[in-house]
């Protein structure tokens, strides 16, 4: 499966459906779109509806749906900024449970917006310290 060679290293360190997600998605978009960025954009796009980045894999979201602005809004034409996995669209008190368990400091006094910024740095701190960056 040509998917599981592409997988990136937070989702195999992530739960099985979220890898089979992945792949499946991965390997349909490689038929229409052809290998490349856009097949990639494209299974992450599937994740992201189901999964959200913690740290340094994906879990599950207690619901389905577009995890920010740009998931919500579609098409090429209509970028907007990402959370880079961060589900934007949840509950403060989510959020702030997410920052807990990365032992985000600050995070008492953050807004909802600042909450999700910084959810996304220590994610990508997370990505890196495992892939050994």
């Amino acid at each position: 499966m040509p998917g599981r060679e592409d997988l990136p290293s937070t989702l195999r360190r992530s739960p099985d459906k979220a890898q089979r997600t992945w792949e499946k998605t991965h390997d349909s978009a490689v038929e229409t779109y052809g290998e490349g960025e856009r097949s990639h954009r494209t299974a992450f796009a599937a994740v992201k509806h189901q999964f959200e980045k913690v740290g340094d894999h994906w879990e599950p979201k207690g619901r389905k749906g577009p995890s920010d602005q740009q998931a919500a809004g579609g098409g090429p034409e209509r970028r907007a900024p990402t959370a880079g996995g961060v589900d934007a669209n949840a509950t403060k008190d989510h959020l702030m449970s997410v920052a807990r368990k990365l032992d985000v400091p600050g995070r008492s006094s953050m807004t909802k917006p600042e909450l999700v910024t910084a959810i996304e740095k220590a994610n990508d701190r997370a990505t890196r310290k495992a892939r050994g960056d």
